[in-house]
């Protein structure tokens, strides 16, 4: 096990740190320091899912403090194993289903229109910034989360900086944990409030379920849990935000992709397109966990409480899972049945009983909704930085997608616009 840490490389690295271990590597994993703890770092279907088995690896000792307090919150399912991650998990669940999603995504894409149809008259506008006032807006209808318009804008702001604080120090990562305090007030204050019945709420609705939800000894969440996992199921959807400018970014850089998205009529293409952009482009780095108890990895030991790390980036760029990884090719997964542990940009395994997220069908079906619409949009690009940093976790593009609406007539033709970006090779 080497003697140095190599945090500050991977600070300094974003998502080249990775790679780059891998290049010194020999054999099967990469063996390191972070954290002041020592680490070894798999990649593959096969790792993964050992990686999400909990009898060899528990997610709550490896979440650091920083984490917790900007992206997922104290107490949060992510930190739970065992029955006790099943049991919360199983609340999740329940509000993830086929219907719940279809609502969810019909909520998101009526803002989406409705905002849309503002744009004309308002110049230039940053698609990053937008998205994610349609998706919290969305959202909270979705959630039974009472919401004003003039509201939308701050709580947007407070969601996006909890996203974007994770991975960084300094003034992102404070601004994250400022808008999580004063967040998980805001949902505290709403959840108590349900619960006295002075705000009446759909039983069924997030906010109704959460705050009705007890844990397996038959207490009630606290409200500032509670307020925690309402957290967890509204920031993920408004983290979309970054999918979608991904996914303008991809029409640009690939014009026939927005063809394609233009002429979708079945959704199939929509749906490849929308899994093309979240295994192409760089957000969750890698996952993290501690070894349960002594292991053996492919003839390696790695002993008890030794971090392990998951290469989410490594594996989604895998020459052997995604032949030319680097080429952005939705039509790889037409017809394509995805293993439960092959694409991996939101965890792998069976959502129901693992960590993996179960608001990925979110992701996809939001995606699968908004690419389409914002194809066939007329629009022009002023000029503008559009490259997208690998040393920025998570990654953004650089000016957010700048564009100004021309009329809303549906595109047959791709739009390019100069300049080009480039997305940084890693």
């Amino acid at each position: 096990m080497p003697l140095f840490d190599t945090t500050l490389l991977l600070l300094l690295e974003g998502y080249a740190w990775l790679p780059s271990r891998w290049r010194e590597a020999q054999g099967e994993m990469i063996r390191t320091r972070l954290l002041g703890q020592r680490a070894v770092v798999l990649r593959g279907p096969d790792a993964a899912r050992f990686f999400y088995d909990d009898n060899n690896v528990q997610r709550a000792p490896a979440l650091p403090e920083p984490i917790k307090s900007t992206l997922f919150g104290h107490g949060a399912v992510h930190g739970l194993d065992q029955g006790a991650h099943r049991a919360r998990k199983a609340m999740f669940m329940g509000l993830m289903t086929p219907e719940s999603v279809a609502s969810l995504v019909r909520e998101t894409t009526a803002a989406w229109d409705e905002t849309v149809a503002t744009w004309p008259g308002r110049g230039e506008v940053v698609l990053f910034d937008e998205a994610a006032r349609v998706l919290t807006t969305g959202v909270c209808r979705w959630a039974g989360i009472p919401l004003d318009e003039e509201e939308a804008g701050p709580l947007a702001a407070d969601l996006v900086a909890m996203v974007d604080g994770f991975g960084s120090p300094g003034a992102r990562h404070w601004r994250a944990r400022g808008a999580r305090v004063r967040r998980e007030a805001w949902l505290a204050e709403m959840v108590e409030d349900v619960r006295r019945g002075g705000s009446r709420v759909p039983p069924t609705s997030a906010l109704g379920v959460v705050a009705a939800h007890r844990e397996p000894d038959g207490q009630p969440l606290a409200a500032r849990l509670a307020a925690v996992e309402l957290l967890n199921l509204v920031r993920p959807t408004v983290a979309v935000a970054w999918f979608l400018t991904f996914a303008a970014h991809a029409m640009h850089n690939w014009p026939v992709t927005r063809v394609r998205l233009n002429d979708d009529v079945d959704g199939a293409y929509a749906e490849a397109f929308a899994h093309e952009v979240r295994r192409f482009y760089p957000f969750a780095p890698f996952v993290a966990g501690k070894a349960a108890k002594d292991l053996t990895w492919k003839g390696e030991p790695i002993l008890a409480d030794w971090l392990v790390l998951l290469d989410v980036w490594g594996q989604n760029h895998d020459p052997a899972l995604w032949p030319n990884p680097c080429s952005f090719d939705p039509q790889r997964f037409i017809g394509r049945e995805i293993g439960p542990y092959d694409l991996i940009p939101q965890g792998g395994g069976d959502p129901a009983t693992g960590h993996r997220c179960p608001g990925e069908p979110v992701a996809v079906g939001l995606l699968g909704a908004l690419a389409p619409r914002l194809a066939r949009l007329d629009y022009t690009l002023p000029p503008q930085d559009l490259t997208v940093s690998p040393y920025r976790i998570p990654a953004r593009v650089a000016d957010g997608f700048v564009l100004r609406l021309v009329g809303a007539a549906v595109h047959h033709e791709p739009v390019v616009s100069r300049p080009r970006p480039q997305v940084h090779p890693l």
